[in-house]
């Protein structure tokens, strides 16, 4: 399946990663948080590490760690402005729910 980025997206990565001249891309991924599990983890990738997976978005190259994979893989990730706010939305195949105020998302354990 893997990762894939919007237009918006990528071009959001493309904006930080000129500003740091030690940028890769994107690295993607969750950690355990909140009533419902999982909470997403996005941030400017240093370093290629050794249990990465590396997506390669029409040039923008998105890093995901082994563990975070299982869950997020298939995850399009979009860029959107709202009003004075702008962030990442993702599309994953593998949510199953969602916590009421929407910072934290379940999967299916047969996923994982």
């Amino acid at each position: 399946m893997g990762i894939s980025l919007s237009p918006a997206a990528k071009a959001r990565v493309q904006q930080f990663s000129a500003l740091d001249e030690s940028a890769l891309g994107l690295r993607f991924g969750v950690r355990k948080m909140g009533c419902s599990g999982w909470a997403y983890e996005v941030d400017v990738a240093h370093d290629e590490r050794e249990q990465d997976q590396v997506f390669d978005c029409d040039g923008v190259k998105v890093y995901v760690d082994a563990a975070s994979l299982a869950v997020v893989d298939g995850t399009e990730i979009d860029f959107q402005r709202q009003g004075l706010n702008a962030n990442f939305v993702f599309s994953n195949p593998r949510v199953t729910g969602e916590c009421g105020c929407g910072e934290s998302f379940s999967v299916d354990r047969a996923a994982i």
